[in-house]
């Protein structure tokens, strides 16, 4: 098993940045990808970013492109999203997700972003 535990959510302007991170720990040796979903109120839950744990390789959704970084630090077994030039459509629960849809999530994240 293996635990993740979102932070650093928070209530931001339009323009403005943020830094999530995912802590992971418990079977962090089994992890093979990590990446980050968000759900906005009443809407599915959508990808956003992804990369392998091991070596390189990242992908991101079209609507954040340009604007999103994920990275991770494998010495601390912990992942980031750099949100930049944030957009109230990006307002959301962000979650942290470890191999793939059918592996572990974490308890998500808010991220508000005031228009």
């Amino acid at each position: 098993q293996v635990q993740l535990v979102e932070s650093g959510g928070r209530l931001v302007q339009a323009g403005g940045s943020l830094r999530l991170s995912c802590a992971a720990s418990g079977r962090t040796f089994s992890v093979y990808s990590m990446s980050w979903f968000r759900q906005a109120p009443g809407k599915d839950r959508a990808f956003v970013a992804g990369m392998t744990w091991s070596g390189g390789g990242t992908n991101y959704a079209d609507s954040v492109k340009g604007r999103f970084t994920i990275s991770k630090d494998i010495a601390k077994n912990t992942l980031y999203l750099q949100m930049d030039s944030l957009k109230p459509e990006d307002t959301a629960i962000y979650y942290c997700n470890a191999n793939g849809l059918e592996g572990s999530w974490g308890q998500g994240t808010q991220v508000t972003v005031s228009s």
